[in-house]
């Protein structure tokens, strides 16, 4: 077997291009894993954000006439109890979708993997031309 010094110079630059095809593909499959695990987060996010605006529909309904109804007997006017419940349940509601945007935001679908071994390749690169 062939030393690290007696290789010639078109076996160490076969061998360079070599581990840098092997690179560039794992490259690839970590990006793909990456995407299919954000493509997922995505999901769950968008699910959350949909279930809050179907449960937000019947919700605001039911809530405003419970919780206006005990107003109206505490002894609020009709529209200031109706006001009151009105926007206590655009409250809930308003978290419940800034919750799923917030799952959705950029910050939390920044593929961070591959970005630092990108980073890890690019100076073993740098190493290897050097």
């Amino acid at each position: 077997m062939n030393s690290a010094n007696d290789r010639s110079i078109p076996t160490l630059v076969s061998d360079a291009f070599a581990q840098l095809a092997k690179l560039v593909s794992n490259e690839f499959e970590l990006a793909k894993a990456e995407a299919v695990d954000k493509v997922s987060q995505i999901g769950r996010g968008a699910a959350i954000v949909g279930a809050g605006a179907l449960l937000m529909l019947p919700g605001v309904t039911l809530l405003l006439f419970a919780a206006a109804a005990g107003l109206i007997r505490a002894g609020f006017s009709d529209p200031v109890a109706y006001l009151l419940t009105a926007v206590a349940t655009l409250v809930v509601a308003g978290a419940l979708v800034a919750v799923g945007i917030n799952r959705l935001s950029g910050d939390a679908l920044k593929p961070k993997v591959m970005m630092d071994q990108l980073q890890q390749d690019k100076a073993a690169v740098k190493e290897m031309v050097r």
